[in-house]
């Protein structure tokens, strides 16, 4: 039988998850209720109780109501609820996980949520969900829903909300019971993209297809970054195209789709190839025009669409950048292959296009590579990256280094 974890305060949102309980086992799921609260008795008696939440963190949930610090007390009833279902998840008895609350509530049954594996539906119901939900969500496969109105009792509007959440957390729990993949088992290989590096990576993409494997695509929007660095540490990826890092600009100027401080080191850390390049590290991503920082507003900004504004990244700009890329790959671990496209990092980076700056270039590719291992393989290439050749040329390395990988003895395949 498919089970569902329902995780959230009962000391404040017992009615709803008593609620909620009664719909999911109506609709043929098991259900295990986790108490997260601390402020005091529980609204509806729970399976697995707020005293054993947070000895699982190592505290006494008297201790931490008595203190009164809500962040402090989140925290630790998240870290503990996170150990619990874990555990749970290893005895096969997680199916689908659920929680609803406002931002404490939803921080931490999110926080829980981004603990297990990509594919384990995870829905929340929150007052939190109509607004910027990066902070919940992260690089991870959670569902938001809105409440509509404030989380406080049933009533003729949350009551409908509430049911609808119990139907789709049980049909997600029952598909993910007994879903059977339908993939081949080929060699996973992540590949990043943006728009003006799609024609790089779409013919890198036949080009590794046709030599039998599957190609995940992430676009390079900050929590794309993060969502392939996140299957690379969960042992998904035989290896990393990583052809647009434009993440890392934005990470460095201050634009709205960095993918935070560590992206470029998860392949390295796990040991596997990755062949990378220098895909859109000529722009700065904002919102509409004006949404523009007023210190930028005389730089070289480029109208993508309605809602994009780019932004090109200058000299000390791109030699900063042409820095922290060598750094990174400096600290790997695994087999790493540099490919420079010396007419033109995106479409507009070309002869004649908007953003076209041989000087910001060579800075970046000055700086990069003085700055690398001497032992890392370079290879500068005289066209733009979109170029059929460049982009056939990177695939062609990756494909060598993960077969020689895959042939080694003892070498275990990527999690399926």
């Amino acid at each position: 039988m498919a089970t569902v974890i329902l995780l959230g305060t009962l000391d404040t949102k017992g009615v709803e998850y008593d609620y909620l309980r009664q719909r999911v086992q109506q609709l043929g799921c098991e259900v295990i209720l986790i108490d997260a609260g601390v402020k005091g008795s529980p609204q509806v008696q729970p399976d697995i109780p707020h005293e054993q939440v947070a000895q699982a963190a190592g505290v006494d949930v008297a201790q931490l109501a008595a203190q009164g610090d809500r962040g402090a007390a989140v925290a630790a009833m998240a870290r503990g609820a996170t150990q619990i279902v874990l555990d749970l998840f290893k005895q096969g008895r997680v199916h689908g996980i659920f929680g609803l609350g406002g931002s404490g509530g939803s921080a931490i049954v999110s926080q829980v949520m981004r603990a297990l594996p990509i594919g384990v539906p995870k829905l929340v119901v929150s007052t939190m969900a109509a607004g910027d939900t990066r902070p919940y969500v992260g690089s991870a496969d959670i569902t938001m829903m809105y409440s509509v109105v404030d989380i406080a009792g049933i009533n003729r509007i949350s009551e409908r909300i509430l049911t609808n959440a119990a139907a789709g957390i049980s049909g997600m729990a029952h598909a993910y019971e007994s879903f059977k993949a339908a993939s081949s088992g080929k060699p996973l290989i992540g590949a990043t993209m943006f728009g003006v590096t799609t024609p790089c990576v779409d013919e890198a993409r036949k080009y590794l297809e046709a030599r039998g494997y599957e190609v995940l695509v992430f676009h390079a929007t900050g929590t794309g970054g993060q969502s392939m660095e996140t299957l690379v540490k969960d042992g998904f990826l035989a290896g990393v195209l990583d052809c647009t890092t434009t993440e890392l600009a934005d990470e460095l100027v201050g634009g709205v789709l960095s993918a935070g401080p560590h992206r470029l080191e998860a392949a390295g850390a796990q040991g596997i190839p990755q062949v990378v390049s220098l895909g859109a590290l000529d722009m700065v991503n904002f919102g509409p025009m004006d949404s523009v920082p007023e210190k930028f507003k005389q730089r070289n900004l480029y109208k993508h669409n309605e809602t994009v504004t780019l932004m090109r990244t200058t000299v000390e700009e791109n030699a900063e950048l042409g820095g922290i890329i060598a750094r990174k790959l400096n600290q790997a671990s695994g087999p790493v292959v540099v490919f420079i496209p010396l007419r033109g990092v995106s479409l507009i980076d070309v002869e004649g296009g908007p953003f076209h700056d041989p000087q910001a270039d060579q800075a970046l590719i000055e700086n990069l590579t003085t700055n690398l291992k001497p032992e890392i393989e370079v290879h500068k290439l005289d066209m733009d990256i979109n170029d059929p050749r460049f982009a056939r040329a990177m695939a062609s390395r990756l494909d060598e280094y993960v077969q020689t990988r895959l042939k080694q003895p003892g070498h275990v395949s990527s999690a399926s």
